[in-house]
């Protein structure tokens, strides 16, 4: 099956039990339709660079999943109707990368960084 990588980004005023568990209902939404969440990462609350639907900040939530193209058109449908969700951005992989995302790394972990001057 394809393999995906998808970000969302939920409304600032949800718990970080609610954002969680929206990540949790996508999954199940996944395995309903035939797929599979192989990883999940709850970034947090981040600022974003401009506002979306008053907003100044959000949850972001990233998963990556093997799931075929009708699962994830479902997911991603269910996700552009749900009231929490205000963004979202599925890519399609050739191999999912190992250990943890960009984001999770602590900065020493970084090697592609300048050193600061």
């Amino acid at each position: 099956m394809p393999l995906y990588e998808h970000v969302f980004i939920s409304r600032q005023d949800l718990s970080n039990t609610q954002a969680e568990s929206l990540i949790e209902h996508f999954g199940t939404v996944l395995a309903d339709n035939g797929g599979k969440l192989v990883e999940h990462e709850y970034w947090g609350i981040k600022t974003m660079a401009y506002k979306i639907n008053k907003n100044r900040k959000g949850h972001y939530a990233f998963l990556r999943t093997d799931a075929p193209a009708a699962a994830i058109q479902e997911m991603e449908r269910l996700m552009r109707l749900h009231e929490d969700v205000m963004r979202i951005l599925t890519i399609k992989v050739d191999e999912h990368a190992e250990g943890p995302s960009v984001q999770m790394q602590k900065r020493e972990e970084r090697s592609e960084r300048r050193e600061r001057r």
